[in-house]
């Protein structure tokens, strides 16, 4: 509403030349609508009639700054609030899809969306829409004024419009393709720097930071090209525009200068014409120009809103049912599973584990392992087959629910440039500080901790880097710890690590495994003599077995499986 008011603002601003020219260099009284307005004693006099149509131009004017000021810090307002819950929005999407869509389509595209497109709908909703609204209001106003002056200028000036119109459909039918083109290019460019300062120590290790400075510079410098060809579109969209006014503006003025000489305007009149006019093309212009404008915010905003319409691959089920505490059997039924269209990872996987076992899995490198895990926390949900936790299909369960059973500890920790406390208590963020030095003292990290300058306080960088790997990997085991949930899943967790290191996290992990249901990966037969059962894996079918796991199902409809020697 307070744009609108800009119209009444714009319709005053010739007034105080008017009233210069026809009331005091010349002898026409002061419009009708202000005689009643105005004291005799003023209008009697030229110099008073002077002096308050300068002021009123001041007044104007400040009127004017005061109304601009008010609208830009409304749509400042409205615009980064509405930014904000729409990048909210976008975050947490990307966050409940599944991982197969971050392994598919990486997450610097993600990151460029929420980013930078997602203010394209500041542009879109508070930018365009209300400079367009306001603008087409002081068009009707502005016409009708032109139009009772005289109404022949007022149909000249009207003839611009349909090319104006004719111009920005042909530009909006051409360009949004292209800004879609750009944006994708842009977002290539980031998943480079992207990938490189991920990682930063490979590519220096090989020296490879000109090929990958070619690499980045090969595609920003092929959005380079698409920017400057939709600069020269845009200029010449501008230009046309421009064009196009400037000829209304002088036919307008030929016709009005006639209008004057033969007495049918007087030249005050026709100032305000030529002013109002000036305004009249303003909003033209605003309307072809947003309308212009518009095709890269579209562009933008359709990519957040596809980022958006992506429907995740593991939900709840409806009626999902609730779990406080898991006993911890788990159970394979025929499982198989397929990253998207490629060639399957798992071939119909059974066997089952009662509460408290220590499964050992092993096999090559590809042979699924690691995927085999991910399905027990929904990672990821099976192409075929079923999976049980206490004899419960696990997508009954609801999902949060269901991970709050489950604490992983990663061949690569994954710590948080925060502190070491807060690492530690990120899986139960409520937890108080002894709670965490109890943690971190059964994963044995406590004395390392303490001998640091900030002790718990101390920051750990990005990915945890100022810290060893030994040293990250006993904070993952504290936070394992502290969670103190009833199965655990253990990724290669002492291959990173020297054997006096290795020696006490194992010690750290059989406390952690007690009373625990455990699925631990290694590919050294040693860290797994812990464990009271084991399975091989190849080609992603279960080949051997030892120790407490049943399978019989796989026996009975799977391929041959032979015991693992003990």
């Amino acid at each position: 509403m307070l744009g609108l008011l800009a119209t009444p603002l714009i319709l005053l601003g010739p007034l105080p030349l008017k009233i210069a020219v026809d009331s005091v260099v010349g002898s026409d009284p002061v419009p009708g609508f202000l005689d009643p307005l105005l004291p005799g004693w003023l209008t009697g006099s030229n110099i008073r009639l002077l002096a308050m149509a300068a002021a009123l131009q001041v007044l104007v004017v400040l009127l004017t700054q005061l109304h601009e000021l008010a609208s830009y810090m409304l749509r400042a307002r409205a615009g980064e609030g509405l930014m904000l819950e729409f990048r909210s929005s976008l975050f947490r999407h990307v966050q409940r899809l599944s991982l197969l869509f971050h392994d598919t389509r990486g997450t610097a595209d993600s990151l460029y969306r929420i980013q930078y497109d997602a203010p394209a709908i500041r542009e879109i909703m508070v930018t365009s829409l209300i400079s367009v609204l306001s603008a087409v209001v002081m068009l009707i106003t502005i016409l009708i004024v032109i139009t009772s002056i005289d109404w022949q200028l007022a149909l000249v000036a009207l003839v611009v419009s349909p090319f104006l119109f004719f111009f920005a459909r042909t530009y909006n039918q051409r360009m949004r393709g292209s800004y879609r083109d750009v944006r994708g290019l842009e977002s290539s460019a980031l998943q480079v720097v992207q990938e490189v300062l991920g990682a930063f120590r490979v590519v220096k290790a090989f020296g490879r930071e000109d090929q990958e400075q070619e690499r980045f510079l090969g595609l920003s410098q092929l959005g380079l090209r698409a920017r400057i060809r939709l600069a020269l579109a845009e200029g010449t969209f501008g230009l046309l525009v421009n064009m196009t006014t400037a000829l209304g503006t002088a036919v307008v003025l030929f016709i009005g200068i006639r209008n004057v000489q033969a007495d049918v305007l007087t030249l005050g009149e026709l100032l305000m014409v030529l002013a109002y006019l000036a305004q009249l093309y303003g909003p033209l212009r605003t309307i072809s120009r947003q309308v212009a404008n518009l095709q890269a915010s579209l562009a933008s905003a359709e990519r957040a809103f596809d980022l958006l319409d992506e429907v995740p691959d593991v939900v709840d089920r409806p009626g999902a049912r609730a779990l406080k505490r898991s006993a911890g059997e788990i159970e394979f039924r025929d499982v198989s599973f397929a990253y998207g269209d490629n060639d399957h990872v798992l071939h119909n996987v059974s066997f089952s584990i009662s509460p408290g076992t220590r499964l050992g899995i092993e096999g090559r490198t590809g042979a699924g392992k690691t995927t085999l895990v991910s399905l027990i926390a929904r990672f990821y949900d099976p192409s075929a087959g079923q999976i049980f936790l206490d004899g419960v299909d696990m997508r009954d369960y609801k999902l949060a629910d269901l991970r709050s059973q489950l604490a992983i500890v990663l061949q690569d920790p994954v710590l948080f440039s925060t502190t070491i406390a807060e690492n530690i208590s990120y899986g139960r963020p409520g937890a108080d500080h002894q709670q965490i030095i109890d943690a971190a003292q059964a994963a044995n990290a406590d004395e390392f901790i303490a001998g640091l300058h900030d002790g718990y306080d101390t920051l750990v960088g990005e990915r945890g880097m100022r810290l060893s790997g030994g040293e990250r990997q006993r904070i993952a085991l504290a936070r394992a710890f502290l969670k103190d949930a009833p199965i655990l899943v253990l990724d290669e967790p002492t291959s990173s690590v020297d054997m006096t290191t290795e020696s006490e996290i194992m010690d750290a992990m059989q406390r952690l495994m007690a009373g625990r249901t455990t699925l631990m990966i290694a590919h050294r037969m040693s860290t797994l003599e812990i464990c009271d059962a084991r399975i091989e894996l190849e080609h992603g079918r279960i080949i051997s077995s030892a120790g407490n796991v049943d399978l019989g199902r796989a026996l009975a409809g799977g391929p041959d499986v032979s015991p693992v020697p003990e």
